[in-house]
């Protein structure tokens, strides 16, 4: 109830301020400007309150919109329309260049969750690797973005849950709809999401997910409060969350994975060639098309191949290359670990190896602390490596996850390529430069374009050698794999989504062109199932930095300062790829 009467006074305060008519005094104009952005921004956090939380703002940590309502969509329809049209009441010639950028990101940013609505994706909300049920989880766990430190906090989680479990029903009742609408998913990606399900059904509920809060009291919590959240706890995962994931996973287990269809990519539901055109342009900010990226990707599979021969002969295999990728997965040379613990040390290393070469292509580098931890086991299975933003104000710290299911079989050709993409200086640096600038508006600090952020991460593994990284030819190896990996996206994911390709089928090429396990690429085609077009931002993204890279160094000659050129694409935040080459031209002008 609570979250219905935040989305409707949303509703009626966005209906009373379309009738005003913004001032044209050209005076206050900036003021007016920076104030409708950062009302903008303050509204975003009311539609989605876990995005305040993951940013550490506090305010709305016992709220979860259910973003699959019909309530929901009407106020955020009325949301974007309505900033869209405040926006471009105001002329360009009464902005600043950096006001100016800031209203086209916006504009850009308001069309494409607009046009978002014209699909139906609300109809398959829970899948295995993308969905919210798993982000929940890891909040649930106690050792994420939400915080458990004083016992408002534990309260507030109280109540946040029983939100999230207005949710799961939404969920069941959207995915009915998604079988009348024949809207559903493939059986092979319910199939991985029933044991994800079946594992928050254990009654023992000490060892429940949802209970871990309760095992890990702050020690100023006095012994009447610790027995009284005991309590709560026990009885929210007892008689809510248990019996709520009991009829989910009965239902997606039996009537959901029955109405599973047989089609792997999205072109095997309604609309499907339409929404695949609106995801390539969401996740790369590019107009491409899917044959465009296809034939793309098929050259830079050919080009990277040949680079990989060369890796090869250096290292003496006298096999092809198909079977030196066989190899390299099987080599138990290359599987040196036992414990998981082994695993983060050797992150760790890295790091410390990388860390006196940092200085020569970064002057400005991130306050916000870094961990490397292991991925929570509910989902270890099915997930990838990833990096958790640290918040706004640096209190909490930025996370490279990675799955270890089992230490014994961990191959670490390519951890070095790994560690500079999803930690440093990849994700990390780029996410909390953006967090920590002291410049951009509020709603820059939070955005994420996919071609930028995945594009600035893959850049990044180009940069191990002159990190001191890549001395071990297996290293450089796992980076030219890493690669390959992101230029095989360009052919599968078309190949699924606009081609007609099975499951079957892109795990076949995939493995004709490279050296990941079968588990690990099935697990990979399986990520490009459920999120279409995500998988392309990062090779498109990181061809458009290295090309403006390449660009500047000829124009600028003896003048070029790498550690000025990441400044250049680092100070914007995530923009659209269009839009950081127009900065980097502006740039190279000037120089």
């Amino acid at each position: 109830m609570k979250t219905y009467l935040k989305l409707i006074a949303l509703l009626i305060a966005i209906t009373y301020s379309c009738k005003e008519k913004p001032k044209r005094e050209t005076k206050n104009l900036s003021e007016k400007f920076t104030q409708l952005l950062n009302n903008y921004y303050e509204d975003e956090l009311i539609l989605n309150p876990i995005n305040a939380t993951t940013a550490g703002d506090h305010r709305y940590n016992d709220i979860f919109v259910n973003n699959l309502s019909s309530e929901f969509i009407n106020t955020s329809k009325t949301h974007y329309t309505h900033y869209k049209k405040q926006l471009n009441s105001f002329p360009n010639d009464s902005l600043t260049e950096s006001e100016q950028l800031s209203k086209t990101i916006l504009n850009w940013e308001c069309d494409i969750k607009l046009n978002e609505f014209n699909f139906n994706a609300n109809l398959t909300p829970i899948d295995q690797m993308w969905s919210v049920n798993l982000f929940v989880g890891q909040l649930a766990s106690g050792s994420s973005a939400q915080p458990f430190k004083t016992v408002d906090d534990y309260n507030k989680w109280l109540k946040r849950v029983d939100g999230y479990l207005e949710w799961i029903t939404s969920a069941t009742e959207r995915m009915k709809e998604g079988i009348n609408k024949k809207h559903v998913l493939p059986k092979s990606l319910i199939i991985k999401v029933i044991p994800q399900l079946k594992a928050l059904t254990n009654k023992d509920v000490e060892k429940h997910l949802f209970y871990q809060p309760a095992l890990n009291f702050p020690v100023n919590f006095t012994e009447n409060q610790k027995s009284e959240l005991t309590n709560a706890y026990k009885n929210m995962v007892s008689n809510k969350v248990i019996p709520a994931y009991e009829k989910l996973y009965t239902f997606i287990s039996t009537t959901y994975l029955e109405a599973g269809r047989e089609t792997s990519g999205i072109q095997g539901v309604p609309n499907g060639d339409a929404y695949y055109a609106h995801q390539i342009k969401k996740y790369t900010t590019t107009n491409m098309t899917a044959e465009e990226i296809h034939t793309l990707g098929l050259k830079e599979v050919a080009r990277i191949r040949s680079e990989m021969e060369k890796i090869k002969a250096q290292v003496g295999y006298k096999g092809d290359l198909k079977d030196f990728f066989n190899y390299v997965r099987n080599s138990k040379k290359l599987m040196p670990f036992k414990e998981p613990s082994e695993v983060i040390a050797n992150f760790n290393t890295i790091h410390e190896k990388m860390k006196p070469q940092l200085e020569k292509l970064f002057d400005v580098k991130p306050k916000t602390p870094f961990e490397v931890r292991r991925t929570e086991a509910f989902r270890e299975k099915s997930a990838s490596a990833e990096y958790n933003p640290g918040s706004i104000d640096g209190t909490r710290p930025g996370i490279f996850y990675t799955p270890i299911p089992d230490a014994t079989k961990y191959n670490t050709y390519s951890d070095e390529s790994l560690f500079l993409h999803e930690a440093i200086p990849g994700h990390h640096y780029q996410i909390s430069l953006t967090q920590e600038s002291n410049i951009l508006p509020k709603f820059r600090k939070t955005l994420w374009y996919s071609g930028y952020g995945e594009g600035w991460a893959l850049y990044c593994e180009s940069l191990g050698e002159e990190l001191g990284l890549y001395t071990d030819p297996y290293q450089l190896f796992g980076m030219l794999g890493a690669e390959m990996h992101r230029a095989v996206r360009l052919v599968v994911d078309t190949g699924l989504h606009s081609k007609g390709w099975t499951r079957e089928q892109a795990i076949e090429y995939s493995l004709e062109n490279e050296a990941e396990s079968k588990e690990g690429i099935t697990s990979e085609i399986e990520r490009y199932m459920a999120n279409p077009g995500q998988a392309l931002s990062y090779k498109i993204g990181q061809l458009k930095i290295q090309e403006l890279r390449k660009k500047a160094k000829n124009a600028m000659g003896e003048k070029f300062s790498i550690k000025e050129f990441h400044n250049q694409i680092l100070e914007t935040g995530c923009v659209p790829l269009a839009l950081l080459e127009d900065k980097i031209n502006n740039w190279i002008t000037q120089e």
